[in-house]
């Protein structure tokens, strides 16, 4: 017996994520960020011009964990009997926490980077898999 993949969640979980980057490194986060990376206001437009492709680029990667995560949802529900949402949540609580995470904080320590930039960034994963989560619940 195979997972079956809803694949407009997977679209609408890859969606609400990339929403939640604009929001989360524009309004939310964008001038602490921008100065953690050393940029300028003028700088940043400059570059984001050129962004389309890495935006392209990070969308696919945002649908690939949606799709992931529709299958370990559907182990977890099978194994754990939670509900859809919850299954979502927990589900992309944990990958975070044993994989991103963990990935991001020896990047930081041995990369010599920013221990705040880590807090933003790795806050954004955590809130954007959990997002894709609620979704692929709500929606699967």
């Amino acid at each position: 017996m195979g997972i079956e993949v809803n694949y407009v969640a997977v679209l609408a979980a890859a969606v609400a994520s990339m929403a939640l980057g604009f929001l989360w490194y524009g309004p939310l986060f964008g001038k602490v960020w921008m100065k953690l990376k050393g940029y300028t206001h003028e700088g940043l437009k400059a570059e984001q011009k050129k962004m389309g492709p890495l935006y392209g680029l990070s969308f696919m990667v945002a649908l690939i964990t949606a799709y992931v995560l529709t299958h370990v949802m559907a182990l977890s529900s099978n194994f754990y009997g939670y509900d859809p949402v919850t299954g979502g949540l927990t589900s992309a609580f944990w990958s975070w926490f044993g994989f991103m995470m963990p990935v991001q904080i020896t990047a930081t320590i041995f990369g010599d980077k920013n221990w705040k930039l880590l807090g933003i960034d790795s806050g954004y994963q955590l809130a954007s898999v959990l997002a894709m989560g609620v979704v692929i619940g709500y929606l699967g």
